[in-house]
């Protein structure tokens, strides 16, 4: 499909690929790795052609069709809507849709022969190219990947960079070209996106090749990593833990070799310096220093996993109970987050907060954090709890024109400069590295200074917010390490789910406006949810909080059973109702189910057969929610 043959691409004096080759072929699912710094956006970008390489080949069919997912489309912007925009993934249908309004319009004063046989001909090659499902398609993609239907008329400008490079995500998605390069894809989604897209790619039967630091991400979706390191491509027969697991035994091997050839190695030195003053044994010796130079040296393994060297203390312990919530009501105008929550985070908690993006888990960690104090209810800090907050906008608070390391100086003057370049060693900044100045880092060497900062605090409670943004892998490596040994408390908002898996046992998500809990690890939870889904959800009118009916004062009390008799036969109605909608909301589901299913979407009559279905259902379903509604104030009139 693809060839790259003895690549080199020079920037500067510096040579990022040297002869380097890779070949990808068709329907491969590939993890493009390394560390920031050695190249793997650089060759999607030599790969598409908007670089070019100082030397070597890259050798492709000419009707190769290629999605490409990079982050300058951030910065793209439209007034249509995100619909439209997504659409345009469709160029040939979008044309032809345009040529057959254009011949119906025509057809309205001209009903010649030829008109009607160039307008047949438009259509069955719109039929041919399933251009009546294109917008189908465009909203079950935009859905999966977040977007509600309300978010659909929406304009593209009117979306953050992050929200716009999901439409971006969708636009390549649909082009379903033969191979997607697909650079950070998961940068900017939330959770439910993730696994959204992970099945999606999964199904998809063109080649892929996948830049990311998410390992959780690319252990589901890729059969075959490549790592770019020292100029090289070097390819592994498998997933990312596949990949771990072979390094390991690679560099076991090449450690054995490098210790046998430099034994032998001294072996000859020793002999060369015992026979080279010796005239009769010089031409032995000579003949002996030759050989070592020719020799073909075995490099030592390097070590591409820093590890944590120091330890994180705090002066003082906190009290059993780090943060109580009690009776929390948070609202925006448009949209409930908490009602009546409870919570209660205890000494020792490492707290996962997971769930979609707009349910309320960066808000609910604020009002934790105490940044945030509009909302009804109490948040209690325990005895002793002394906290840090990390987020990203934190980053704009670190000082640009100070070194690395005084920045870590100004903010923990009782460390010394010792332990925090040791601290700074584990974020690996080293050497001259910690006098760099703040302003010429990178987004992700910035957010290492500030999470090196939050763990030199003297705090008991850490609570981060998104920690693992612009890390790498082995970065997001280092502060596993560092908060698994961290004996404080600890709550996080994070997408990753590697890090969460391997960081908390406990896991707080928000559903029906309460804070719910599992007492668990991320897999477990992971484990519990997915049967969870599986279980049919059965109408419990009963669990559902019920108003208290007003009772009537002694002195103005009117008898009336007709109004007593009516309020219980609506009430009645209701609850027979909430199991209809209850039902019915069981069978939309199902439905939409069967739309994300490959064997479904790939095949045009079961596509059109389920499309129906839903539509069916869902207009059902939206109609007995207005009846319900109905029915609902005419109780509360009653009630009054």
């Amino acid at each position: 499909m693809i060839a790259i043959n003895d690549l080199t691409f020079e920037i500067g004096a510096r040579a990022l690929y040297d002869e380097a080759n890779w070949h990808i072929k068709p329907g491969e699912k590939i993890g493009l790795i390394g560390a920031n710094g050695t190249g793997k956006t650089t060759l999607l970008k030599i790969i598409v052609g908007d670089y070019k390489p100082t030397s070597g080949t890259i050798s492709m069919a000419k009707d190769l069709t290629m999605g490409y997912l990079n982050q300058d489309l951030l910065s793209y912007s439209s007034d249509k809507n995100i619909v439209h925009v997504a659409m345009e993934a469709f160029e040939r249908q979008n044309q032809l849709h345009d040529e057959i309004e254009a011949l119906l319009k025509k057809l309205e004063t001209d009903y010649s022969e030829d008109l009607l046989h160039k307008l047949s001909d438009k259509q069955h090659e719109f039929e041919l190219l399933d251009g009546y499902n294109i917008e189908y398609k465009a909203h079950e993609i935009l859905a999966g990947l977040g977007f509600s239907e309300e978010d659909c008329h929406r304009k593209l400008s009117t979306f953050s960079g992050g929200w716009r490079m999901r439409v971006m995500l969708a636009k390549i998605l649909l082009q379903a070209p033969d191979i997607l390069l697909l650079d950070e894809p998961t940068n900017h989604l939330d959770l439910p996106s993730i696994q959204w897209l992970e099945d999606y790619l999964k199904a998809f039967t063109g080649a892929i090749v996948i830049v990311s630091h998410d390992r959780w991400f690319l252990d589901k979706v890729i059969n075959r990593t490549v790592e770019s390191r020292k100029g090289k491509l070097t390819v592994y027969a498998g997933n990312y833990t596949f990949y771990l697991e072979e390094k390991a035994l690679r560099a076991e091997i090449q450690r054995g070799e490098f210790k046998n050839q430099q034994s032998k190695i001294k072996q000859e030195e020793r002999l060369i310096e015992r026979f080279r003053a010796k005239a009769s044994k010089a031409k032995m010796a000579q003949s002996r220093i030759k050989m070592l130079d020719k020799m073909e040296r075995v490099e030592d393994v390097d070590d591409d996993n820093p590890e944590v060297n120091f330890s994180f203390k705090f002066s003082k312990q906190s009290g059993r109970h780090v943060v109580m919530l009690e009776h929390i009501t948070k609202k925006y105008p448009a949209i409930d987050i908490l009602d009546d929550a409870e919570a209660v985070i205890e000494k020792g908690d490492k707290i996962a907060l997971i769930g979609a993006n707009g349910k309320g888990k960066s808000t609910l960690l604020r009002i934790v954090a105490g940044a945030d104090k509009d909302f009804t209810g109490k948040a209690i800090v325990g005895h002793n709890v002394t906290q840090t907050f990390f987020a990203q906008h934190q980053l704009e608070s670190l000082h640009l024109e100070n070194q690395i390391l005084q920045e870590l100086q100004a903010f923990a003057p009782k460390h010394t400069d010792t332990e925090l370049r040791s601290i700074l060693g584990s974020f690996l900044f080293t050497g001259d590295d910690v006098f760099k100045k703040i302003k010429v880092l990178s987004g992700g060497e910035k957010s290492r200074v500030a999470l090196a900062k939050a763990l030199t605090a003297d705090a008991n409670f850490l609570v981060l917010d998104e920690p693992t943004n612009h890390l790498d892998m082995a970065s997001v490596n280092i502060l596993i390490q560092a908060l698994q040994q961290y004996e404080g408390t600890v709550i996080v908002v994070s997408h990753d789910r590697h890090f969460l898996d391997n960081v908390a046992n406990k896991i707080w998500f928000i559903e029906d406006q309460k804070i719910k809990i599992y007492p668990g690890t991320y897999q477990e939870y992971e484990e519990w949810n997915s049967k969870r889904k599986l279980e049919p959800k059965a109408a419990i009118p009963a669990a559902q909080p019920k108003k208290e009916e007003k009772k009537p004062e002694p002195a103005k009390q009117q008898p009336n059973d007709n109004k007593h008799q009516q309020l219980k036969k609506l009430n009645q109605d209701l609850s027979k109702m909430e199991e209809q909608i209850a039902v019915l909301e069981k069978e939309v589901k199902q439905a939409e189910d069967q739309l994300a299913d490959p064997s479904v979407f790939n095949d045009a009559a079961k596509l059109k057969d389920t499309n129906a279905l839903y539509k069916a259902k869902q207009a059902e379903l939206n109609t007995l929610q207005s009846k319900w509604e109905a029915l609902a104030e005419q109780i509360m009139e009653l009630e009054a």
